[in-house]
């Protein structure tokens, strides 16, 4: 469109007739479309809608509302000319480029940009930085943004790198998810090694470990195995292997780990804690101290104790899903003393285990003392709590959003906010953890009918009173616990 059609769109918002628009601006002999006032008045209601689909697509959520709604109650837009002024700027974005400093909503959908905006991601530039200090896996971090949403804004931001002044890492491009993966890949083992600067590592389920430190039956491969034990032409790999026939059937170290393991296959939060310190401790003795896990001697452990306080650089980083190529055994905030002594006793147990099995000959953590910790006083945390103020506005935000009348919200996002407020209220009733919450059964809430209340001065021949609800979970250390759930959670 010409800077007269502009002209002859603003005459027109302001209902001067189509007519006297033909007559003012246009000569019939060059434009077609003003021969007659109906074609004059067709020409600029298709302009009129062209631009408010662009002011749809590129305008700011506010001025997309008012469009909806115009449309919805009058077939089409009705503008005024403050409104033709805002949807002119928004439309010029079609033929614009985006910058690293635009702001999402220029660009992106209003439900993707509320999304964004939400974790502080403001602009476009602000969003690729995002993604590449998380990696494929960046979108996890931003509620109700999928694998295919991720995917499809990566390939966006991928199209126009050269105007946005900015590039993406390469692993951002490969979303991180194994919908979109197929199962071998994401499924792939990776031989861990390298140096403790550069280090390839890999999480427990992916790990492979090289055939010379894997602590293996087999010939011994340089000094770091330490001496060779055994008889005739099969020596064992790992100096600590005990010679004696053995109770399971572990051909080298991460079998036998993946034994220990197994032992608590039906407790996944101990298996959970458990998988990550030996993971650990296989990463620190393949790749920093170059060793079998089943060589290990005092010094190795004293050494891995002190890794525990102060981990290499290179095995730190920010939380990331166990597929990414950017996960790290670590996280930046480092490890407490109590998470440290947490450490060395749970490696204790595993190595005694297997010391008891006879996969090791001795267990050397029992020379280990545990590092020093304060044991801290029990306090009630008072001040997490919520105040009474906040909890009823709380309440109240949920009711809102279960029942489905905010804007740009579809019946799945309703249904999710039921289950968040059934889940908030039950956790406000009876102090559940997380854990237990989301473990409770429906069949384990029962109503106890019929209590009688004591009879009262108002009330001679005492009442019953409406039935109690009670919830039995299982908790912490497989402990079972019956906590009391009010009426309106169990509505909820």
């Amino acid at each position: 469109y010409t800077r007269t059609d502009f002209t002859a769109l603003r005459a027109f918002v302001q209902r001067i007739p189509a007519s006297t628009i033909a007559r003012l601006y246009y000569d019939a002999e060059f434009a077609p479309h003003a021969t007659t006032p109906d074609a004059m008045e067709r020409y600029l209601r298709t302009m009129r809608d062209d631009l408010v689909t662009l002011a749809l697509r590129h305008g700011s959520a506010a001025l997309a509302d008012h469009l909806t709604a115009s449309i919805k109650q009058h077939g089409s837009a009705k503008l005024t000319a403050v409104t033709l002024r805002m949807v002119e700027q928004a439309s010029t974005l079609a033929v614009a480029v985006p910058s690293g400093a635009h702001p999402v909503h220029l660009w992106f959908r209003p439900l993707i940009a509320r999304r964004l905006t939400g974790e502080g991601i403001a602009t476009l530039g602000a969003l690729i930085e995002y993604c590449n200090a998380r990696g494929g896996s960046w979108w996890r971090s931003v509620p109700r943004i999928g694998a295919l949403r991720a995917k499809a804004l990566v390939a966006w931001l991928r199209r126009h790198e050269a105007t946005l002044g900015m590039r993406l890492d390469v692993d951002v491009a490969d979303i991180d998810t194994r919908e979109l993966v197929p199962s071998s890949q994401a499924e792939a083992t990776v031989v861990i090694g390298g140096t403790p600067h550069a280090p390839r590592l890999a999480p427990f389920e992916r790990l492979a470990v090289p055939t010379a430190l894997s602590g293996a039956i087999g010939p011994a491969s340089g000094p770091s195995n330490g001496p060779v034990i055994g008889t005739g032409n099969v020596p064992y790999a790992g100096s600590n292997r005990a010679t004696s026939f053995a109770f399971i059937r572990a051909p080298h170290d991460l079998a036998a780990i993946h034994a220990y393991l197994h032992r608590y296959r039906d407790r996944p939060t101990t298996l959970r804690a458990y998988t990550r310190e030996l993971e650990r401790l296989i990463l620190w003795a393949v790749i920093v101290r170059d060793t079998p896990v089943s060589s290990m001697t005092v010094e190795d452990c004293e050494a891995y104790k002190d890794f525990l306080a102060k981990p290499a650089p290179s095995f730190v980083g920010p939380k990331q899903s166990r597929a990414s190529g950017r996960w790290r055994p670590f996280a930046p905030e480092g490890l407490s003393a109590g998470s440290q002594a947490y450490a060395v006793r749970v490696l204790r147990a595993a190595f005694a285990w297997l010391t008891e099995v006879r996969y090791l000959a001795g267990n050397p953590w029992s020379a280990v003392h545990d590092p020093v910790t304060i044991t801290r006083e029990v306090a009630v945390q008072v001040e997490r709590a919520l105040p009474p103020k906040l909890w009823t506005e709380l309440r109240r935000a949920l009711d809102e959003r279960c029942v489905g009348t905010l804007p740009d919200q579809d019946e799945a996002e309703t249904r999710q906010w039921r289950t968040a407020r059934a889940a908030i209220l039950l956790m406000g009733d009876s102090g559940l953890r997380r854990d237990e919450a989301a473990h409770a059964r429906r069949e384990a809430l029962r109503p106890y009918v019929g209590q009688s209340v004591r009879p009262s001065p108002q009330s001679p021949q005492g009442s019953n009173g409406p039935p109690v609800w009670a919830l039995t979970v299982i908790g912490k250390r497989r402990k079972q616990r019956t906590v009391p759930v009010s009426a309106a959670t169990v509505a909820a």
